[in-house]
């Protein structure tokens, strides 16, 4: 009789913390990754990074005010997306406190992130593998590092820098030049 496999229950998606969502994201976007389909790779890696700024907001909203999550939550749907959330939320919440200086220098990186998801989702451009790691990388930085504002010992895994040499031929190709006929002919 053959074993049966047992099935780890994973909580649902819906309840998991803002912290699991993105590791949740970061794995299905390695696999993504692995099965060489770099432009959805890179939208769960901006996906993972706009949880990030989720965690941030929730957690700031929590230490300054007693605003219900229904309400932040609804507060972060109307400022859709990761620009939206990043400079209508976040940094307004951080003005002279401790995060600023940080927070503003993320903003700057969360322009880049959401223009490679954009340029996926709004224009239909794909991705090849090396720009895809480029780009996921960005947001593995971004995210681990905003996160790590609030919960220090938050990690992400990089992907292998081995799928850069994947695009990458191993030798030029050796190309021969045609001799030149005196005809004019080739």
């Amino acid at each position: 009789m053959p074993k049966k496999k047992l099935k780890i229950l994973k909580r649902p998606y819906a309840v998991r913390s803002d912290a699991d969502k993105i590791r949740s994201q970061w794995t299905k976007l390695s696999g993504l990754h692995e099965r060489n389909e770099p432009s959805a790779a890179i939208v769960r890696a901006a996906t993972a990074a706009e949880l990030a700024v989720n965690l941030a907001i929730r957690t700031e909203f929590a230490t300054q005010s007693e605003l219900s999550p229904a309400t932040v939550d609804a507060m972060m749907k109307k400022a859709n997306g990761l620009w939206g959330k990043m400079a209508g939320l976040l940094l307004p919440l951080v003005i002279d406190r401790l995060n600023e200086e940080a927070i503003k220098k993320l903003c700057k990186v969360s322009d880049a992130i959401n223009k490679d998801r954009n340029d996926i989702v709004h224009s239909g451009h794909f991705s090849n593998r090396a720009n895809a790691l480029k780009a996921i990388e960005r947001c593995r930085k971004f995210s681990v590092s905003l996160v790590q504002l609030y919960e220090p010992d938050f990690e992400l895994e990089s992907l292998s820098p081995d799928a850069l040499e994947a695009d990458a031929p191993k030798t030029p190709p050796k190309v021969r030049a045609k001799p030149k006929l005196k005809s004019g002919r080739q």
